[in-house]
Order: structure tokens, then sequence, then C-alpha cells
């Protein structure tokens, strides 16, 4: 097939391309398919569209013999907002495979069934804001209505859509940046002190996102010692690293030597299928610093790892993933939540999430003094904004002496001049100042020492 017509080849995120350079393209689950063609656009300029994270050859060639067939007529009657989604789908270029099929369960489930007929010149604003109020009666798969932040989602993906077609000269303005969108409000982590866990075993309620104390973290990774993933939930919970960067970590990419680890992809599950990919943004493509203890840890998981692969013998596959199956392939993320659940379960203490992790992580290193820019970089936010918004909760002992802090700045104020004119703090604040320096000494020593308690 000539690059007019089109180029079908498949590659994986190490760089490899086709079966030439990398021997395991022709297993079954490694590696996604591309297609690679010239088209000429909506103004009959020629230019290139390669696109990629398709499951098979076959959905490859589907969408490549889609996009040959786009009708590429730059009248502005020729298109209704089902076609030109459609179209932008299929013409996308650097894009992550997860983010593409998200794009398309949009469009699929919710922008075309609400506004594909109507002509795209003639979309208006009105027409959004109805279909939005639409999506709010809806329910999702647990039969809650739809979020804000999914309404949110889905305008994102008609806002891109549309500024394409503003580009390319089909429209004039991008009516969604008109649409007032309700707030989706950012749920902050919430420590389970004992009042909150009181509550919860007397009437069930609780935040969204709850977090343990150091007591509690030590105490889960004690009971779950002998877990076979438990370097996995080692490395989630004190490094604070996402699901699918745990899972999709290779050996390749850690340094037991210098203490680092690298992420470089991730491992996610989006409509059902697992895909490969980079991280999540830029940002997230980072160094990770390990203590002795998650290196200790690692090494010993390595051992046991090369154990299994003596045991297991012909039916091992060699896929170079840190933490995988008892055949050697990597583990699915649906699997690695639920097994978590269970262990948690199982612990008697009171119920997070694997994604509650993360946040624990980045509030413990909170307390202990890490800077929200050194979270940042832990974590792979691109803004610190974002850091400073969602992971500013802190232990009790940290916040009673940001307290003591805080009346001791204030009743400083009433410091009274000594008979050589110089300031002399009065003996109540001195006591109030030397209080709120072991308040911060014992929140220290106490984030200090999680992971010992763990080990």
């Amino acid at each position: 097939m000539t690059k007019q017509q089109g180029v079908i080849f498949k590659a994986c995120s190490c760089g490899a391309r086709r079966d030439r350079e990398c021997p395991l393209l022709s297993e079954r689950g490694h590696g996604n398919w591309h297609f690679d063609i010239r088209v000429t656009d909506l103004t009959g300029q020629r230019r290139q569209v390669r696109r990629g994270g398709f499951t098979s050859e076959k959905k490859a060639r589907a969408a490549l013999a889609l996009l040959r067939a786009q009708s590429f007529h730059p009248d502005q009657a020729a298109w209704t907002v089902e076609s030109w989604l459609r179209h932008w789908l299929t013409t996308r270029t650097s894009i992550r495979p997860s983010t593409l099929i998200s794009y398309t369960q949009h469009c699929d489930s919710f922008l075309i069934p609400a506004l594909g007929r109507i002509p795209l010149h003639r979309l208006t604003v009105t027409d959004i804001a109805t279909a939005y109020a639409g999506f709010r009666k809806r329910r999702n798969r647990y039969g809650q209505p739809l979020s804000a932040a999914t309404i949110q989602r889905i305008h994102a993906t008609l806002r891109g859509a549309l500024k394409s077609a503003v580009r390319q000269g089909l429209l004039t303005d991008n009516p969604a940046r008109h649409v007032e969108l309700p707030p989706a409000d950012r749920p902050h982590p919430v420590l389970w002190t004992p009042a909150r866990i009181e509550a919860w075993h007397r009437d069930g309620v609780r935040e969204k996102v709850m977090v343990w104390t150091a007591d509690q973290l030590a105490r889960f990774l004690r009971s779950i010692r002998n877990d076979r993933l438990y370097p996995l939930w080692h490395l989630y919970a004190l490094r604070g690293l996402r699901r699918g960067e745990g899972i999709g970590l290779r050996w390749c990419d850690v340094d037991l030597d210098t203490g680092q680890i690298h992420i470089t992809q991730q491992r996610t599950e989006v409509g059902g299928k697992i895909v490969t990919g980079p991280p999540k943004s830029k940002a997230s493509r980072r160094v990770v610093a390990l203590d002795q203890s998650t290196i200790r840890t690692l090494r010993a998981h390595r051992s046991r790892q090369h154990t299994e692969r003596l045991t297991v013998g012909a039916r091992w596959n060699e896929t170079g993933y840190v933490f995988t199956r008892f055949d050697g392939q990597p583990l699915a993320p649906n699997y690695v939540t639920h097994r978590f659940a269970d262990l948690v379960a199982d612990s008697g203490l009171p119920p997070v999430r694997l994604h509650d992790l993360r946040h624990g992580a980045a509030t413990l290193a909170h307390a202990a003094g890490a800077d929200l820019k050194t979270i940042q970089d832990q974590l792979g936010h691109a803004s610190i904004t974002l850091t400073a918004d969602t992971y500013t909760t802190v232990l009790p002992d940290a916040q009673f002496a940001a307290a003591a802090a805080t009346a001791d700045l204030l009743l400083g104020a009433s410091r009274t001049m000594s008979d050589h004119g110089r300031l002399r703090c009065r003996p109540d604040v001195r006591s109030r100042i030397t209080a709120s320096r072991r308040s911060r000494q014992r929140a220290d020593r106490a984030s200090r020492t999680t992971q010992r308690r763990s080990q």
C-alpha cells in the first residue's frame, strides 16, 4: 500500500516499529496498530495524518478506510455535527490512545446522539446547553447521576472539536466557549480520625476521599506483608504512584543502585480495553527517588520473581514488567483495584480506595515537612496549583503545630519593652512557642517512623 493509500504498521511504547526491532510485537497485547497517510485537508492542502492506539490491524484498516472516504469539501452546508466529530476523531494526531478512546466514547455515547443531526454551522449555545441538561438526567453504570466533572470532560471534547472547525474555516466562532457549566469541585483528602471512624461505624457516612494516618498505614502494610504484591502496595503508599504507573513499571525503568525509578509509561483501562501508553502528561514523565526501605523491598521482589520464572519454566512470558501475574504477563488495572479492596476489607481498617494511597503519600510527605514543589515533582503534577489545592490536608500534630505557630505570631505583638529598650517576650508567650516547637517535632517524628513501623 502506497503513502497515498495509507500504510498500516504496529508499534510499541519502547520505540520499536513493526517486528524488525522489537521481538515482543508478535505477542498479543504488546503494542498497538497505527496508520500513516497523506490527505487533502479542508483548505485543499496536502498533509500527513498518523493515527495509532488501535488494538487490532482490522480496526486500524477500518479507521483508515473511513478517513479515505471522508469528504473534504470546504462547503459549510456539507457538514453536520456528527460528520465533523467523526472526521475530527479520525484526523487527530499526537494523542494518547487512552485519550482517543475517551473522546470516542464522549462522541458516540453523548454528543452524536444529542447533537449529531444539527448542521455544523447552525449549532448554537442553546443547542449545547439543552444537550448538557439532558446529560445531567442520565445515570452512570452505578445508577448515579452524571457528575459535574463528567459533564466537563464531555464539554472539553466538544469544545476541542469545534475549535478545530474554527481553525479550518467552517465556523466563525466556537459556541461551546459560551456555555456555562456547573462547577466541579475537587474533593480534598480527609483524615480517618477516631471521631470520623466512630461516625462511619454509626451511620456509614464518610467523605469521598479518605486517607489513613501514619499509624493506620503502618498497620495495613504489616497486615499484608506476606501478600505476593506487597512491593506494589508499598510503592503506591510511600511514593504516591498512579495505578497505571505502578503496573506499567518495567525493570529497565528501575535503578536500585542509585535508588530511582523512571516513570515512562502506564497501563490504563478505558472502555473495557487495556492500553499501554505514555504517562498522563508531560510532567508525569519523571524520576522518583526511592528510600532504603523501598529499595530493599524491590530487591527482594526481584529475587522472588526470578524464582517464579524458574518454577513456571516454559510457560513464563518474559514481558519485562516489575509486577506481573504468575505467568509473567502484566497485571490488569481492575484486578489491582479489586485486590487492594479485598486486602483493606481483611485488615479491619476504615476503607480507602487504591487512589487514596496516592493522596495519603502526598499528605504524609507534606506533614513531614516536604514543600509543595517537591510534592509536585514526586506526584508528576503539571501545575503546583493542583498540588496546593488538593494535597494541603495535614496530620493532627501538624495542624496543632500550625495553630500554635499562628497564635505565637499574634500574641507576639503583645511583647513589652524592657528597661534597656529591647523587646522582651512575655513568659506565657515563651511557653506557647516552646510547646509549638515540641508539637512540630512530634509531627516530624511520627512521619519518619511510618516506614520503620511497616517493616
